[in-house]
Formats: C-alpha cells, structure tokens, sequence
C-alpha cells in the first residue's frame, strides 16, 4: 500500500502588498514619478519596450525576472518541493516546466502557487519603488496585469501590440509552442489595448517603438 503525498500548504504571514500595490514614492519638492504597468501579450515585444522604457530615463522593472529570482531562494524551493515532490528541483535549481505541470493542473494548484509569488514579488517591487527619485517613471512589465485585475493600482497602463504575424514569428524564434496555446490564459490582444491608458505599437523597428514610448512618456510628464 502506496501512501499519498500530503500537499503542504503555505505558512501564515503577514499582509503585504500585491505585484503592482507598493507604496508611494516620495520626491522631495515635486511630485512622485508616474507609476506604470506595462503588459502585452506572447511576441508583442513588452520586454523590449520594457528595455527602451530604460533607456528612455524610466526605472524599470520585470515581474517575470523576479520570479525568476525568488526560485534561487531556498525558502521557495523548500516549499514547491514540499507541495509538489522533489521532482520540481533539477541540480538545486527550480525546473519551471515542472512547475508550470503542476500548477496549472488545477486553479487550487495555480492559486497555491500565486499565493506563494504575489506577496514576495509585491515586496520586491515596493523595495524597488522606494529607491527610485528622479525617474521620469516607474515602470512595472506585469504580463497578467489585467488579467489579475491590477490595473487599478497603477496611475497609468501601456499596452504593447503588435502584428499577429509578427507576434507568432517572434513567438516561435523564442521557443514558444503555438502562440493561440499559451495564450490561453491572457486576453485577447484588442481588449488589453481597450483597457490600457496608452497602447505602442510595436511591429515596426526599435527607433519606431522607442518614438512612441518616448511621446507616452511626455504625455506621462503632462
């Protein structure tokens, strides 16, 4: 007779903030700089208008590469692999597609796993919020943005777009299985762009995005 593995759930800690709900950062003499989400879909090229964002004097930040970061540490690692097996770590590293099986197997499974993620993410960019000063913005690339309904913590939303044969061919260059497949939990292109205060367009080339981003920034400063 097999035993079954007795799912782990997360210890009890304190309230803190989501991704997008760190608190205000305080200029002396002016006002804070904008707080921006900016989302997009698969092969839209939000990562690369996250890095021209950068380039164009906004401080900048990933949820993805958070994430990324918060797997390198242990007490995260501890927790999958007491949720899910041992079987989700590969030489001392988290496996995401291991990950990605067992959390999307269910929505108990994915909600365990946001709620491991959210509040340590949001810690991280509420660190990140208070040490920015002379930005011309904060800009946040959040992927599911409005899909988790964050919009509302923001002061202003870019959505990046982008051809859908454009987006499919970066989609493949990256690796990515059919885009319409990993799409599948995000909204459709149009309606991110509906929701979203400012959408860039981003099929053209680098100094076509980087003009728009630079005139949603104006508009920002206005």
């Amino acid at each position: 007779m097999t035993s079954r593995r007795r799912k782990k759930p997360l210890p009890k800690t304190s309230k803190v903030p989501s991704p997008a709900s760190p608190p205000q950062t305080t200029v002396p003499g002016g006002e804070p700089p904008p707080f921006v989400g900016l989302t997009g879909g698969i092969g839209s090229g939000k990562s690369e208008a996250l890095a021209a964002l950068g380039r164009l004097g906004a401080a900048t930040i990933s949820t993805d590469k958070v994430v990324h970061e918060l797997y390198e540490d242990p007490e995260v690692i501890d927790l999958v692999v007491g949720r899910w097996g041992p079987d989700v770590v590969k030489d001392g590293h988290v496996d995401r597609s291991a990950i990605a099986r067992h959390a999307f197997a269910s929505d108990d499974e994915r909600a365990w796993l946001e709620q491991l993620l959210w509040p340590r993410v949001g810690e991280r960019v509420a660190a990140f919020r208070a040490q920015q000063s002379d930005a011309v913005a904060i800009v946040v690339e959040t992927p599911l943005l409005f899909e988790a309904g964050l919009e509302r913590n923001y002061d202003a939303t870019i959505a990046v777009v982008a051809d859908e044969s454009v987006r499919a061919e970066r989609a493949g260059a990256r690796g990515h299985a059919a885009l319409d497949e990993r799409t599948a939990r995000q909204l459709p292109q149009a309606e991110k762009a509906a929701r979203a205060t400012h959408v860039v367009e981003n099929s053209g080339t680098l100094r076509e995005l980087e003009q728009e981003l630079s005139a949603v920034l104006e508009k920002l400063k206005g």
